[in-house]
């Protein structure tokens, strides 16, 4: 779950939405990657700062997209803690990751079982830098590292266009 984009469908509901709803294959596709997620169930904002307003002004719709996507986020470390066997750290990085200290702390809330001990003033206190937020003691280790997307993809880009494709190229 994204801010309009759903996550993880059954791979049978864009057929079944399009017949029900009478549409395109390609509208429901515009339905899960551009109208669903934070934004499809808040039917507010794909921002998390402005959910987070909303929650704390009572809406409980904001309240249950900020709820399922740190649900969400909380399953994906689980099951990546399955896959390896053991996790040995998290790391929060990207928009919502590296800027808010709150939804960091509703996704850690529920992993203590596996050793993640935030230290509250470090993880509150940490806003677009890097930094080790979990508490002494934690057995798995919560790190904040701000992540540049873009500096990456334009130097992909500008080789591309060159025609270096021995260089390195950004992949999706």
């Amino acid at each position: 779950m994204m801010g309009t984009r759903s996550g993880d469908v059954d791979p049978g509901l864009p057929h079944f939405l399009a017949e029900r709803e009478e549409v395109d294959s390609g509208v429901v596709l515009g339905w899960l990657n551009q109208e669903s997620g934070l934004l499809g169930v808040s039917g507010r904002s794909a921002d998390m700062r402005d959910l987070l307003d909303a929650e704390t002004a009572g809406d409980e719709r904001a309240a249950l997209a900020i709820e399922m996507f740190c649900y969400r986020v909380r399953k994906t470390i689980g099951a990546y803690d399955a896959a390896l066997a053991g996790a040995t750290a998290v790391v929060f990085g990207g928009g919502i990751g590296e800027h808010s200290p709150e939804i960091r702390r509703r996704i850690c809330t529920g992993l203590e079982h596996r050793g993640v001990r935030l230290d509250a003033d470090g993880n509150n206190a940490t806003v677009g830098s890097e930094s080790t937020i979990s508490a002494d003691g934690s057995s798995i280790r919560v790190d904040v590292l701000p992540v540049d997307e873009a500096t990456p993809l334009a130097l992909d880009t500008v080789r591309l266009v060159r025609g270096d494709e021995g260089g390195r190229v950004a992949t999706r």
